[in-house]
């Protein structure tokens, strides 16, 4: 490489280079022919600072991001308490299922007519002589009826059967016969039972018979059995209105004498929203007996 310095024009002042040391002339720089120029390397850049994506900014981001978590988990935790505070103690409630119907058994069998039908303004008030003699009284059912002489005695136990546990409390009895499978009796038995829901005293009279007689049948005497039907009406019992069921009822059960019997259910109105049942039963080995069917049921009256 060949360098020239000092090359100035003619008439060309030289001026002293005061920036380069010791006052020296400034000077070109010729290069070879194919030789690149050198370059003078430029004054010295101090390090830029780390970029966005730097340690420090992401240790901001994360405490930022830690805040803002903890400030979400410290709201969330607050609805939690408020919540659990104001609903007594199940803070996710459940959906609570449809309520259960507690009705009577026969209230929801059977239940009140949305029409009540009146009698005619003509209908005298039934006549009911005043009861005589001896009495079965029954307070919880609201009736009382005529009371027998022994064999008949009173009944002092609570019996419920059949599906609807009519719990007969109140009546007389007697054993008829003793087999394998207990005691057999005649009976003359009587039971309060709810057939209205709440207050009401408005009874499907037919409704509720018929059902408790069909419960008698079904739960009272030996399966199979075939049925007689004698009446089943509407009428009045001491002056209330009732609905009465009486049939014979033919069976067959191992080691019982007795292959039939004769029964009458009574379903009495007696203004409340419990009905009186009356149940009398008279044996096929005891036909002796079977006019007491009648006779207690012309002797009930209201209390």
């Amino acid at each position: 490489m060949v360098v020239f310095t000092g090359v100035m024009s003619e008439g060309s002042p030289i001026i002293p280079d005061w920036s380069r040391p010791g006052g020296q002339w400034s000077s070109g720089t010729v290069t070879a022919p194919g030789t690149p120029p050198i370059v003078p390397p430029g004054p010295d850049v101090p390090p830029e600072p780390p970029g966005d994506d730097g340690p420090r900014k992401r240790r901001r981001q994360m405490l930022i991001f830690g805040g803002v978590a903890g400030a979400i988990l410290a709201v969330g935790l607050a609805i939690i308490l408020i919540v659990a505070l104001s609903s007594d103690g199940d803070a996710f409630k459940t959906r609570e299922s449809a309520p259960t119907d507690v009705r009577p058994p026969l209230a929801q069998m059977c239940p009140a007519p949305t029409t009540i039908p009146s009698d005619p303004p003509s209908a005298p008030a039934p006549q009911v002589p005043p009861a005589t003699g001896e009495r079965t009284v029954d307070e919880e059912s609201g009736i009382s009826y005529k009371k027998y002489p022994e064999p008949w005695i009173p009944w002092t136990t609570v019996w419920r059967a059949g599906t609807l546990e009519v719990p007969y409390k109140v009546g007389q009895h007697f054993v008829t016969e003793e087999y394998v499978g207990g005691s057999y009796h005649a009976s003359i038995l009587s039971a309060a039972v709810p057939a209205a829901e709440n207050d009401a005293v408005t009874l499907d009279l037919e409704c509720v018979g018929r059902q408790v007689a069909a419960d008698v049948r079904a739960g009272y005497y030996p399966q199979p059995n075939t049925m007689e039907p004698l009446r089943d009406e509407l009428t009045t019992l001491g002056g209330r209105p009732a609905w009465l069921s009486e049939f014979r009822l033919h069976f067959d059960s191992p080691g019982l004498s007795a292959k039939d019997e004769r029964s009458a259910v009574a379903v009495i109105d007696v203004g409340k929203p419990t009905a009186a049942v009356l149940y009398v039963s008279i044996p096929g080995t005891h036909k002796q007996f079977d006019y007491v069917i009648d006779d207690v049921l012309k002797s009930v009256r209201p209390l």
